[in-house]
């Protein structure tokens, strides 16, 4: 009774400060992957950024998605269908609860290019056999999926359901945790190209793995980074240097020292939320130790780098 008054007493006049609580967030994000389409190593390339890798693989150079985790229903979520899928669900799974399901509770495709709907092939007969597993697809891709086989084998034998989105329309998947899609200009040669708003009641996190010039977006890229908490954006190309062997007309991804010009005058706190993603093999920046993913560091921003987690 003695030391209960000590101990009161002594909270009062702040000789012992007692520290509320950490905050146990509900939703989390979880990066599963950086590299552009084609992975790295990529296929056929002699050059010095993959040569090395053919012979020493980096474990760490997975195609890029962000897996969701919902602590408080016990879902979990995957951005993008990768070809490093096998790999990224059981990622995913190993963050999640333990009496989550090993598939996925949804997966979300921004469009119909090889690195972000072909991993969806692992779910078929020839591999995990899925049962109904959820693909939240825009019209387009959806029917893309439908008509055009192996796909439409996928969604023939339920192995896959396609739930389909709208623009601008919040897909709800719990009171903690809603995704916005959002068009944006890209080649849609066999499907329109969607980012995502990731959202839930405290934070919001932006997903634009791939668009065209900043330009040619009706939207100004610079007010959509005003109203999120973290902006996971196109960072293919450092710049045109690494591409001399290509029209980089068929392939106007914004370069990065593009992107950090256009950023350049925002607050350090506005900065601070960008993350490049979804890095070409070629891209110096896949090196944390480069010049260049220094060079990102230095002026402010960040380069997504596999595993990091985010408070949603």
């Amino acid at each position: 009774m003695k030391i209960g008054f000590l101990i009161l007493s002594a909270m009062i006049l702040g000789i012992i400060r007692i520290d509320p609580p950490v905050k146990e967030w509900k939703v989390s994000l979880i990066v599963l992957g950086t590299v552009q389409d084609g992975g790295s190593p990529h296929i056929g390339c002699r050059k010095d950024c993959c040569k090395d890798l053919f012979a020493h693989p980096d474990p760490d150079r997975k195609v890029t998605s962000l897996g969701i985790i919902d602590q408080e229903n016990k879902k979990k979520y995957l951005i993008e269908a990768t070809p490093d899928i096998t790999f990224q669900m059981k990622n995913l799974s190993s963050h999640a609860p333990l009496d989550a399901k090993e598939i996925p509770d949804g997966l979300f495709v921004t469009h119909a290019h090889i690195g972000h709907y072909t991993g969806l092939m692992y779910l078929g007969r020839e591999a995990m056999n899925a049962s109904q597993a959820e693909v939240f697809a825009m019209p387009r891709m959806k029917v893309f999926l439908e008509w055009n086989g192996p796909w439409s084998q996928l969604v023939s034998l339920r192995n896959i359901v396609i739930r389909p989105m709208a623009a601008e329309q919040p897909v709800e998947l719990s009171t903690q945790l809603k995704i916005t899609p959002f068009i944006v200009p890209h080649r849609d040669e066999f499907s329109e190209t969607v980012g995502f708003i990731i959202a839930s009641p405290e934070r919001k996190a932006l997903f634009i793995p791939d668009i065209d010039k900043w330009g040619k977006w009706d939207t100004h890229i610079i007010q959509v980074i005003a109203g999120v908490d973290y902006a996971f954006i196109d960072g293919t190309f450092f710049s045109g240097e690494e591409i001399s062997n290509r029209d980089m007309s068929e392939i106007p991804h914004p370069f990065i020292i593009e992107s950090m010009n256009l950023f350049k005058d925002l607050p350090a706190s506005e900065k601070n939320k960008i993350w490049f993603i979804h890095l070409n093999h070629t891209n110096p920046a896949l090196d944390p130790h480069s010049k260049q993913s220094k060079t990102i560091i230095k002026n402010g921003f960040h380069v997504a780098r596999i595993n990091q987690t985010f408070n949603l």
